[in-house]
């Protein structure tokens, strides 16, 4: 088998021509997972794998992140065979701040008769989700409010951070296995995202040399970043992995029993 991330976009907020921060976790070229859906998201999804995403994790709920939200509903909701199956994965703590930000609108549909969560399956998660038969942790991140920002971990292949300031006490415990990590960086920080500089100051050299920086303001910026010797991802790449080492759960041959390994 063989794992990789594809990063639909790599861009901050006003970032249009990197496209709105999202990757998608392949196993064998198939799509599992996707981590984020920002307004420009869903389309680039069916472009690439010629339909909906049946999975997906949200970061945080930064409309740059959640904005496709709506164009999914509606894509499951007027397929009675896609209706209720597209599996969301959300932080318990993002889900009151998910239903306010994109579920509320007064009758998500004009003709009424129907609810913003009809179209899909929601699955508020704390430590982790099962997921493909692999463990996903989760934790929380730096994003200028405490419980509003999540990062993502498969051990042994990657960690993804969202958006995010450095979180070394957090890398030290989730990247801790040689985990390629997929980490927020522009070229200044601020109280919501992380600057060259702090990558410099808060993360030693051998974790320095597993980042791979995304989330940056233009194509300027990110050539910037490489300049200084960071491996920047780019809008489209795809990112080879290691193979998992999380726990994973097994269906026994010729039962309906399973194990975790």
């Amino acid at each position: 088998m063989n794992y990789r991330l594809h990063f639909l976009g790599v861009g901050a907020a006003h970032a249009h021509e990197l496209g709105c921060s999202s990757a998608v976790f392949e196993r064998d070229e198939t799509p599992l997972l996707l981590i984020d859906a920002g307004p420009d998201v869903p389309a680039a999804y069916e472009a690439r794998y010629g339909d909906a995403p049946r999975a997906l994790f949200i970061t945080h709920a930064h409309m740059d992140h959640v904005g496709g939200l709506e164009r999914l509903f509606f894509r499951s909701y007027f397929d009675a065979a896609l209706r209720g199956k597209i599996r969301l994965y959300v932080p318990a703590p993002l889900v009151p701040i998910l239903q306010s930000r994109v579920a509320d609108y007064p009758e998500v549909l004009a003709e009424g008769g129907a609810n913003f969560w009809d179209s899909f399956q929601l699955i508020p998660v704390s430590r982790g989700f099962w997921h493909a038969g692999f463990w996903f942790a989760v934790f929380p991140t730096r994003h200028h409010a405490p419980n509003t920002s999540f990062g993502l971990s498969l051990r042994g292949s990657f960690v993804y951070t969202g958006d995010t300031r450095p979180i070394p006490e957090m890398l030290s415990e989730y990247a801790n296995a040689g985990e390629w990590v997929a980490h927020d960086c522009g070229l200044q920080g601020n109280p919501s995202h992380t600057g060259v500089d702090d990558l410099e100051r808060e993360y030693p050299a051998e974790m320095r040399a597993r980042l791979r920086l995304y989330h940056y303001g233009s194509i300027a910026d990110g050539a910037e970043l490489k300049s200084r010797g960071y491996r920047v991802i780019e809008r489209g790449e795809d990112v080879l992995l290691a193979a998992p080492t999380s726990p994973q759960l097994v269906v026994l041959a010729d039962t309906s029993a399973s194990a975790i390994v």
